[in-house]
């Protein structure tokens, strides 16, 4: 029976990272696209973690979860979470192998792909299986002009996906579970890099865009420093997290940290008000999934409108004030 592995990431903070359901979500599409194949989840954790998880793996649809535990895998290392994923693909020999494009899957994934002599596709937008039975998976390219649609010719069929690209399942599916504990091999292995401090970075002034229900974006339209700031204020009356383009993060009115689109993040929120922003595909790739869109943007040409649900032609400065007392009435 054919396979499908997903990579169930451990973060800091000792929660399996979100993505993995939402993985967990399209690889129940997929697996009935191959006869209903097995989905599976890869679980590298420090000693004893694996057990809080139990419950969440078997809401989520996976027929089977290998566990490697050990308390030098209480932070992630390179050296010694590649070895044992390859260790354990290598037994398992998984058709498919989906793992989440984070920073922790973005160094993962190539270290396997390479050690396993198959292919790898990065930061894909979308997966689907061909009338071959081959995973297809579909990510931006020549600078998020073209949506290209790759195959791999080899096994196991690797690709990366976004966060928030895909939803997590609307209700449990769940399944008799197997877990499979694998005794990790690494006591010949040296670690190269030394775990000395976590610090996690923060940033008071904004919330954090993976979960944010509302988001208020600015683009180029914003102009200067003193529009972002009637940005953030209207963000603040309605409760929302701000986002940017990267044309605004390139005229230096954000950071880097808000980017929204297909060098930033990709967000799923209930409601997204872009201001100011053109909405060329480098941005749009990143918020099209959102429930609602309102866009503000003076050029009723704006690629923003095909996308929205409401639209304002206008000078975003009158608009904002305006629509700002309209939530205020609501």
């Amino acid at each position: 029976m054919a396979e499908i592995l997903l990579y169930a990431e451990v973060t800091q903070e000792n929660y399996v990272h979100t993505v993995l359901f939402e993985l967990a979500c399209k690889a129940q599409e997929l697996s009935k696209k191959l006869d209903n194949a097995e989905v599976s989840a890869l679980l590298i954790c420090k000693q004893g973690l694996a057990q809080l998880y139990n419950e969440a793996f078997i809401n989520s649809g996976f027929d089977k979860v290998y566990i490697a535990e050990d308390n030098r895998f209480t932070h992630y290392s390179t050296e010694f979470f590649a070895k044992v994923a390859i260790d354990i693909i290598k037994e398992v020999n998984p058709d498919i192998i989906l793992i989440g494009a984070t920073t922790q899957g973005r160094d993962l994934a190539p270290r396997i792909s390479s050690a396993l002599h198959t292919g790898l596709t990065a930061d894909c937008i979308d997966l689907d299986i061909n009338e071959k039975g081959q995973l297809a998976a579909t990510r931006p390219t020549f600078g998020g002009k073209l949506m290209a649609t790759i195959l791999c010719r080899t096994k196991p069929q690797m690709a990366t996906v976004r966060p928030k690209v895909f939803k997590p399942l609307s209700e449990n599916v769940v399944k008799n579970t197997q877990f499979i504990y694998k005794k990790p091999e690494i006591d010949d292995i040296k670690r190269k890099v030394e775990f000395i401090e976590f610090v996690k970075r923060i940033n008071v002034t904004i919330n954090d865009l993976d979960s944010a229900q509302i988001i208020v974006a600015g683009g180029k339209g914003m102009k200067n420093e003193a529009g972002f700031e009637l940005l953030k204020e209207f963000a603040k009356s309605i409760g929302a997290s701000i986002g940017a383009s990267r044309g605004a993060v390139d005229m230096g009115l954000a950071s880097q940290d808000v980017q929204i689109g297909q060098t930033g993040k990709t967000v799923t929120p209930k409601l997204y008000i872009a201001c100011g922003i053109s909405g060329a595909i480098q941005h749009t790739v990143g918020m099209c999934d959102s429930d609602k869109i309102i866009a503000i943007n003076k050029d009723s040409n704006a690629p923003i409108f095909e996308i929205a649900d409401v639209g304002f032609v206008g000078d975003v400065f009158e608009v904002l004030p305006q629509l700002s007392k309209m939530f205020m009435l609501k």
